[in-house]
Parts: structure tokens; sequence; C-alpha cells
């Protein structure tokens, strides 16, 4: 499943998920789908051994696939640590998605059959994640 604009040069997230062979597979797909759509300037690559999503090459969400059981969506700001937000979190998230490491660091934990449910949210998520991290 290519979708979406992906880094030049770089192993493709399909190249890393076919090696990888998840089990949660079908719903990674699905979860890089809602992702990619929610905002199109996103550019998909792989980052940390997983598919990780930039706007003008700076890092905004990365899978984490560690676990066979679930996966995790880690929002963040790149990899270098930046000052915190001024207003205190990112984002609000009212849909209860959203898991606060930091008030600039958040997680969406998906198990099996979770990902339609969660949807709507993820999507909102993603929009107002990249638009609050990287105004345009």
């Amino acid at each position: 499943m290519t979708t979406g604009k992906t880094k030049p040069g770089a192993q493709t997230p399909d190249a890393l998920l076919d090696a990888l062979d998840h089990p949660m597979r079908a719903e990674i797909d699905a979860l890089r789908a809602i992702i990619l759509k929610a905002h199109p300037g996103l550019v998909e690559g792989v980052k940390w051994n997983a598919p990780s999503y930039s706007v003008e090459g700076e890092d905004r969400i990365t899978f984490q696939l560690r676990a066979k059981d679930k996966i995790l969506l880690v929002f963040h700001r790149g990899a270098k640590k930046k000052a915190p937000p001024k207003r205190g979190r990112l984002i609000e998230d009212d849909s209860g998605l959203l898991e606060w490491a930091d008030d600039d660091r958040a997680i969406a934990t998906f198990r099996a059959g979770e990902v339609a449910a969660k949807k709507k949210a993820l999507a909102n998520a993603v929009k107002r994640w990249v638009s609050a991290a990287h105004p345009e």
C-alpha cells in the first residue's frame, strides 16, 4: 500500500512492513491511510524503524511497532526537545484518544478491531497536531 508522498531515496514503509511481518498489518495500513488523508502536507517515510510522517522535513507522527498486540502512534515535534508550548498541551483532545507524555508529546494506542471506531478522532488529532506543531 503506497499512498501519499514518500521521502525520495529512503526505504519505503511498505518494504519495511513487508519485512517486519507484523500481525496487525491490516490495522497499520488502515492507520497510514487515515493519517495521510487527514493532512495532505504530510510526507511518509521511515524513521526509528517504523513509518513516520513529517512536514517540510520536521517529524510529527511516528508509529511504534515493537508490541505485537497493539500499535502506538507517537505525536511529537521532532527528535530534538523544543521549548514547551506556552499554553500547556499543544492541542486539546476531548475524544480521549491521546495519552500525554508531555505537553508536546502524546501517544494514541490501537488494538485489533479499534481503528474504525477511532478513525474520526485520529483524523481530527492529526489535523490539529500538524497545524499546531507546524503552523502554515
